[in-house]
């Protein structure tokens, strides 16, 4: 018999589409994959250039635990200038990429018996490692017609004498959903007042669209700054998915922790992704923009397609780089030849006859949708619709 966290936790959906679309291309099969969250940039120059140098300079030894003090001193300048937060490297953590980050706060913070309130639709690791801590995830729905937004009345709702974190995730993954600083004050200030940690998620801070901002709820006074863990990254901003580098800011009990933790699962994340790190946030940055303007045109095409379909339709989101398509429409047809009354059917259906592969909704929280990357380019995405509509008219 298995250990009880390696029987109730369920593989990553979206790790197991984009393996499955990496197995097809191997075998020779065409095949366009939408599942990954990942950049189809190449990270920039004088990033990769400043990791060649670190290995030329001979930075291959183990560093700290919680990462260079260069590093994390980096992070501080970045968090003050850019978000209006005032950590010291003491608060700061560095990690296996925002992932690993994450799943250190909650397992810092959460113990069994606990409770974790967690918006949904969701991304698939907030659950699952919960679930890891032993505590209990506690998902609050919001859908199409809230623009995936949970209120602070579904919080109160959500949260007992049991509840020891709130996971908010702006912009998010998988809707594209982005917060107003309104918004995130109501429903971080209702679980501070309450004496609850709250998990903010930005790694997906820079990608916005229409002149939405991005605000950190940990800047919103000082009793926020105190439980509010601010969870960040290189992958989605710096296109550094392979590098493998996030970091978390917090409260300096809780970091200590984390710290502790991570002493006995990786220890320090690459010496040298973390030397990539640093001139990625102290070097030039025009590259955000230039990639932002091109996930813009493909949002753009991508959900004005998807509503043109019949039995779909899609919020326009504001930010990350997900659609999360409504195909509930689609539900009780028969499509090439078979009956779809859920995601994963439909999924799978378009993977063997259209050869497209999207991730099912229900992995996020929601049966009635499919999340959509459109980190691929615009060839794929016009391809992919072609497909798409081609395989729902048979």
């Amino acid at each position: 018999m298995f250990s009880r966290m390696a029987r109730e936790v369920k593989p990553s959906a979206t790790i197991k589409i984009s393996t499955k679309v990496k197995i097809m291309r191997a075998e020779g099969i065409d095949i366009i994959g939408f599942g990954m969250g990942e950049p189809d940039f190449i990270t920039p120059d004088n990033i990769r250039e400043a990791a060649v140098k670190a290995i030329w300079d001979g930075f291959t030894k183990y560093t700290p635990t919680s990462g260079t003090m260069e590093l994390k001193e980096a992070i501080c300048e970045k968090l003050q200038k850019e978000n209006g937060l005032k950590y010291k490297p003491s608060q700061i953590i560095t990690s296996c990429g925002a992932k690993q980050s994450v799943c250190n706060v909650i397992l810092a913070i959460c113990d069994k018996g606990d409770e974790v309130v967690i918006p949904s639709p969701y991304w698939v690791s907030y659950s699952e490692q919960t679930i890891m801590a032993g505590a209990k995830p506690v998902l609050v729905p919001a859908m199409d017609d809230s623009g995936f937004k949970i209120t602070k009345d579904d919080l109160k709702h959500a949260i007992t004498d049991n509840t020891k974190l709130l996971i908010l995730n702006s912009p998010c993954n998988p809707t594209g959903t982005v917060y107003s600083e309104a918004e995130l004050r109501e429903l971080a200030g209702y679980a501070v007042e309450k004496g609850i940690y709250v998990i903010s998620d930005e790694i997906y801070e820079n990608i916005v669209y229409d002149g939405t901002k991005h605000y950190s709820p940990a800047g919103f006074g000082s009793e926020f700054f105190d439980k509010v863990i601010t969870i960040n990254g290189f992958s989605k901003s710096f296109a550094m998915t392979g590098w493998r580098l996030g970091y978390a800011a917090g409260n300096e009990n809780v970091i200590r922790e984390a710290i502790k933790l991570q002493d006995h699962f990786t220890g320090g994340t690459s010496s040298i992704s973390q030397a990539a790190g640093v001139e990625a946030l102290k070097g030039k940055q025009d590259f955000i923009k230039d990639m932002v303007a091109e996930f813009d045109k493909r949002r753009k095409f991508l959900v004005g397609k998807l509503n043109s379909i019949e039995g779909i339709s899609c919020v326009m989101p504001k930010g990350a780089f997900y659609v999360f398509p409504n195909i509930s429409g689609l539900y009780n047809r028969k499509i090439a030849g078979k009956i779809v009354n859920n995601s994963d059917t439909l999924v799978n259906l378009l993977i063997d006859k259209a050869r497209i592969a999207f991730v099912p909704g229900d992995s996020f929280g929601s049966e009635h949708h499919l999340r959509i990357s459109y980190a691929t380019s615009m060839e794929n995405i016009v391809e992919g619709m072609k497909r798409l509509e081609e395989t729902l008219s048979m």
